[in-house]
């Protein structure tokens, strides 16, 4: 989660359901995080980590992905969370159309996962909740941005701090809207 924001890590989860689990989850309401509201999210974030066997989010640091580039920053993030799901799954579902370089479990790429298996689905919640929550925080020590609302999206509200406040040690500085302040800045 946050592959197209200006600020902060890059989030992945990984969640390990059984076949009943994946059913109970579908009747909880977990559909794909991007369908669901906050509150709906919040509410499901306890519900998946009870009924799955296993669940990790992991993360990808903002200087990761300013020397790999966002892509693998994210698969790198993917990666973190399958490796350190314990028991290891048989098999791993990925979220789109890349695998995961160096992963040691079998894996099967998944294009528009979170949409068609509860258990991508229910990834997508608790690593969109637990970024979420991590840009929460450090809104705090960076107002001007507008980090609460918009979680690190580039919002007009968060390219206007930009401009007037220049770039946090948490902006993503490989990213056109954070370089080009850079360059007006000349730094």
């Amino acid at each position: 989660m946050g592959r197209g924001c200006l600020f902060g890590p890059v989030v992945a989860a990984a969640v390990t359901v059984s076949p009943a689990g994946s059913q109970e989850l579908h009747r909880a309401g977990v559909r794909d995080s991007k369908v669901l509201s906050p509150a709906q999210r919040q509410r499901l974030v306890p519900v998946i980590q009870s009924v799955a066997i296993a669940w990790k989010t992991a993360s990808a640091s903002v200087a990761e992905i300013d020397q790999l580039n966002i892509l693998q920053a994210a698969l790198l993030a993917m990666g973190r969370a399958v490796n350190a799901l314990n028991p290891a799954p048989d098999l791993c579902w990925v979220d789109g159309n890349r695998a995961i370089p160096h992963l040691t479990i079998p894996q099967e790429t998944v294009i528009k996962g979170d949409q068609r298996s509860v258990a991508i689905a229910a990834a997508s919640i608790l690593a969109k909740e637990w970024r979420d929550r991590q840009v929460l925080d450090l809104a705090k020590d960076y107002p001007g941005y507008d980090l609460a609302s918009n979680k690190g999206y580039g919002t007009a509200k968060h390219r206007d701090g930009l401009k007037k406040l220049g770039l946090t040690p948490h902006h993503r500085r490989s990213f056109a809207p954070c370089r080009q302040i850079l360059e007006e800045l000349g730094t």
